[in-house]
């Protein structure tokens, strides 16, 4: 088992750039972490310094070993910071990570609970693709990521995902091209000019299995990774796009476009992936407890 007071005396001389340094920072004498570099190395047969004219460099190992030893002390006083938090009352960090996919409404609907919280909240959120985010969960810079989708199945890294909210999927127009749609819905859907999410949102396959079942075959003008963009250029009339039910009036409202009709039989979900089996974090636990009430959310948006 790996002694983390030896790696952290490695981390220190490793930080200071040599034996000495670390020994007057520490006030630890040079023999003592000398010996306790050499343990250290000798548990893990590897080589973590090498000598560097008066001094010591890190080998390609020891930056390796370096780079976990730093995440891993980070982690460390990040734990620290949070117990003093709870017992002083000050506030807590929640990390939040987006998938780009995902849209912002659906992102603040889901993480509303979290900041009603009695406790003070500092919640920090950040965008990309789900594999980043999911990369930097697995090493705990985030607490939890949102996703239109569970965990793939085919990363390596460990992680559970909890189902937050399901949702109808609506098609919306900006007035201007709503005009021109001739027909009932959803033939009148044929041939116009249609955005879609990007290849690695979930609702791109159902939704384009949707067109095909209906015998539908839209000009598809656009594809979008990131929602909200995909949503503008809707706004601008360059075609229709689909959002979620749930949040059609804020759609409407926001974008000044219309709602036209909802694809039968589609549904978008979104996910909290952590990496525990069990949400602890108070934050995620506030979201999770509010999912339980899904049912009674998509009711209420009729």
């Amino acid at each position: 088992m790996l002694n983390y007071k030896q790696l952290h005396h490695f981390w220190n001389v490793a930080r200071a750039g040599g034996i000495v340094r670390a020994s007057e920072r520490s006030g630890l004498a040079p023999q003592t972490l000398s010996g306790q570099v050499a343990a250290l190395e000798g548990a893990l047969g590897v080589t973590l310094f090498r000598r560097q004219g008066r001094g010591l460099a890190l080998t390609e190992t020891g930056q390796m070993v370096l780079g976990y030893a730093e995440e891993i002390f980070r982690i460390g006083s990040e734990l620290e910071e949070a117990l003093a938090n709870r017992s002083t009352g000050r506030i807590t960090p929640f990390r939040v990570g987006i998938a780009d996919v995902v849209p912002k409404a659906i992102s603040w609907l889901l993480l509303a609970p979290a900041m009603q919280l009695d406790e003070p909240l500092r919640i920090a959120c950040r965008e990309d693709k789900l594999e980043r985010l999911l990369g930097e969960l697995a090493i705990h810079k985030l607490d939890v990521v949102l996703a239109d989708s569970p965990m793939p199945s085919n990363m390596d890294v460990r992680g559970y995902s909890h189902k937050l909210a399901e949702s109808g999927v609506s098609l919306f127009a900006a007035p201007t091209l709503a005009e021109r749609l001739a027909g009932d819905f959803p033939a009148c859907l044929n041939r116009m000019p249609m955005l879609l999410p990007g290849s690695d949102a979930a609702l791109r396959r159902p939704l384009l299995r949707w067109f095909e079942a209906q015998r539908l075959a839209p000009r598809i003008v656009g594809e979008f990774d990131d929602s909200a963009l995909m949503k503008s250029f809707g706004e601008a009339g360059v075609g229709i796009f689909p959002a979620p039910t749930l949040i059609a009036d804020q759609v409407c409202r926001q974008y000044g476009v219309r709602s036209i009709g909802e694809a039968s039989g589609v549904t978008e979900s979104f996910y909290a992936i952590s990496v525990e089996r069990r949400l602890t974090h108070p934050a995620t636990l506030a979201i999770g407890r509010a999912a339980q009430g899904e049912s009674e959310i998509k009711d209420d948006a009729g």
